[in-house]
């Protein structure tokens, strides 16, 4: 009896202990896909781009999203859009907790006519 209720509570907690790190995976996820539509997209040397504010709002809300994933930031700002180009590169700053500067650089993934995938590093 006892010896059923150990490998009960063995399985729960490697169940618990799974969904967390799924769960931790899909929110901490730095890759975003992003529609290009005319609230999103602006003009980069002629070419389709996604906005900068954009690109910095997605960047600050997924850089911590959970307290054991990545550092919180704050005032994170990007220089220019975010070329709609596959190996595109920008790099956004932001700040960490108490005000130390930090450099986020932002890579396009893959691009079509609809949309952007890219991802930052932490």
């Amino acid at each position: 009896m006892q010896r059923k209720f150990l490998i009960g509570v063995i399985g729960g907690a490697v169940a618990m202990v799974a969904v967390g790190a799924v769960g931790t995976h899909l929110l901490a996820d730095p890759e975003s896909t992003t529609e290009l539509d005319e609230h999103s997209t602006v003009i980069v040397d002629g070419h389709k781009a996604l906005a900068p504010g954009i690109v910095a709002g997605r960047v600050q809300s997924k850089y911590h999203p959970l307290p054991w994933v990545g550092s919180k930031v704050s005032e994170v700002t990007c220089p220019a859009g975010l070329k709609a180009q596959a190996g595109a590169t920008v790099t956004c700053t932001g700040q960490q907790d108490g005000g130390k500067p930090l450099s986020i650089p932002v890579t396009v993934i893959k691009a079509d006519v609809g949309s952007i995938t890219w991802k930052f590093e932490r």
